[in-house]
């Protein structure tokens, strides 16, 4: 949460900065450090997935939650590299 929150800041100073009429180019390095927070909140959680819901599904035993488990990696990483 401490993350998002952070994020969420970036995000309405970046507003401020639009509203303000601020130089394009620090707009547009202020955007980059969003994404690249973005990208570390999701990291967390899909540690946090594996660490908990994967690992879940392969201490169950059920091969259907886990193929299940899989492939929802799978797809998550495959958005991932569009």
């Amino acid at each position: 949460m401490k993350r998002l929150n952070r994020v969420e800041g970036q995000v309405r100073g970046i507003a401020r900065m639009i509203d303000e009429d601020r130089y394009c180019i620090d707009i547009v390095t202020q955007l980059s450090a969003v994404r690249a927070a973005l990208r570390r909140v999701e990291d967390e959680v899909l540690r946090d997935h594996v660490a908990h819901c994967v690992e879940h599904a392969i201490a169950s035993g059920d091969a259907h939650e886990q193929r299940q488990k899989v492939a929802e990696l799978m797809e998550v990483f495959a958005r991932a590299e569009r």
